[in-house]
């Protein structure tokens, strides 16, 4: 197994992950049975390449291991569509900073990683929250969910009291919530649809409860119709930023009407920013941001 312990840039691990993915394919063809029975997807474990540690996972990284290269099938973006109000997510995989740098390569906000399941936050998120507020950057948090280690009560209180609360001071955005395919195991965390939505809904009652403010999910079309059952419960309720590194327009989740994120490739550069970064649009104009914000849309 490959085992990513320590901080690397995102486009290694995924030359590492195309490797890994040849590597595991031939493996199977010298020793699968001539008749293998079929397995339900959910109860397949992660693939035995690229796979990260607990408390490690970033936007995408659990899209990247199970299909083992961009969400939904598309290519990654070139050139950089840099057009409309621009924006990145960023983690510890992307080290130190320079918000000054960030804000004048023209990006108007960014959302940030802060927390993971019930008992990580992210190592450089205390640095990286008031230094992207200092540059002007209109920042966010988002929680890596981790539907298997606990109830969504308990994970929106946990992201809440450690980066994801909320102020309205025109620069701080609501609170993300990162669902997507398991980078641990079994892509829908071994629940069911009806079982998922539950926690969706309890994560996002605890949260609006805490901080006034609807949760923003993160998604792809694959995972949310496959573990949700196509679900229409949160579209009244949550914006959405929909994961789609391809061109033209972004497939985007059964039952929500549009898109308001579009993370549209992993592989972007901003100066700043050392390596490859998320790059994001936001679907309207900076004075709809900014009244995204300021809870006033």
């Amino acid at each position: 197994m490959l085992t990513l312990s320590s901080p690397l840039p995102k486009l290694r691990w995924r030359a590492a992950t195309a490797a890994g993915v040849f590597t595991a394919v031939f493996a199977m063809l010298l020793t699968a049975p001539s008749a293998a029975a079929a397995t339900p997807a959910d109860a397949t474990p992660a693939p035995a390449f690229g796979s990260i540690e607990p408390g490690e996972a970033f936007m995408g990284a659990g899209a990247l291991i199970h299909e083992g290269e961009d969400p939904t099938g598309g290519e990654p973006v070139l050139p950089l569509d840099t057009t409309g109000v621009q924006g990145i997510d960023i983690s510890h995989w992307q080290g130190a900073i320079n918000w000054g740098s960030v804000r004048n390569a023209g990006i108007q906000f960014a959302w940030m990683k802060a927390t993971e399941g019930t008992n990580f936050k992210d190592s450089r998120f205390n640095t990286n929250y008031p230094a992207a507020h200092a540059a002007g950057v209109i920042r966010g948090a988002y929680h890596f969910a981790r539907p298997n280690v606990s109830n969504g009560a308990t994970q929106a209180n946990y992201f809440a009291s450690n980066g994801g609360a909320w102020s309205r001071d025109n620069l701080t955005l609501p609170g993300v919530l990162d669902i997507e395919h398991n980078p641990y195991g079994a892509m829908c965390y071994g629940l069911s649809t009806t079982q998922m939505r539950t926690w969706i809904n309890d994560f996002y009652n605890t949260y609006k409860a805490r901080t006034s403010r609807d949760i923003v999910i993160y998604t792809t079309a694959s995972w949310w119709n496959t573990c949700t059952g196509s679900w229409t419960g949160m579209a009244a309720k949550s914006p959405l930023w929909v994961a789609h590194w391809t061109t033209g327009s972004p497939t985007i989740p059964a039952g929500f009407p549009t898109w308001t994120v579009w993370q549209y490739t992993a592989t972007g550069r901003v100066g700043g920013v050392s390596g490859d970064v998320d790059r994001n649009k936001f679907n309207g104009s900076r004075e709809r941001l900014l009244a995204l914000a300021n809870n006033t849309a």
